[in-house]
């Protein structure tokens, strides 16, 4: 696939914003488990910036060297780098699981934060470059794969 960036406005139609993120994935060589983890987390993220990240932001979607990478941006910028925790929340709250669900699904996520804005990236290895094709829920390396060697 040629690479072309695509983005789009994170409105309450978060119907249309996974469509159109599964619609790009699986014309970069993403499928099956790891497409849907990647819908999942990036639908996350999405929501985030709707409850906590003032209700507007962006959605982008690009493929270079074997890596699919979703930035959501918000125009807030209250997301700090090293919010996604590492261990699963306390069941205690109703609250608090997307970042750490981000970081289980997706090969790697980093959040990048300049005054007014916070961009998380989802990342996903595909094609030859796949870490592993079953995704998380495969077994053993769900750990490796939602910690990247560049940290949160």
């Amino acid at each position: 696939m040629v690479d072309h960036r695509r983005q789009w406005p994170i409105t309450d139609d978060l119907a249309a914003l996974r469509e159109n993120i599964q619609r790009y994935a699986v014309q970069a060589g993403l499928t099956g488990p790891r497409l849907d983890d990647l819908v999942i987390a990036a639908n996350e993220a999405a929501i985030n910036v709707l409850e906590h990240g003032g209700g507007a932001g962006t959605l982008a979607i690009s493929c270079d060297g074997g890596v699919l990478a979703v930035d959501v941006a918000d125009h807030v910028g209250v997301l700090r780098p090293g919010a996604v925790p590492s261990e699963r929340p306390s069941g205690r709250g109703d609250r608090g699981f997307g970042l750490w669900l981000m970081g289980e699904l997706c090969d790697s996520v980093t959040i990048d934060q300049v005054p007014g804005q916070s961009t998380i990236r989802l990342c996903m290895h595909v094609g030859d470059g796949a870490v592993d094709d079953g995704g998380p829920a495969a077994g053993s390396g769900a750990a490796s794969l939602g910690r990247s060697a560049h940290p949160v």
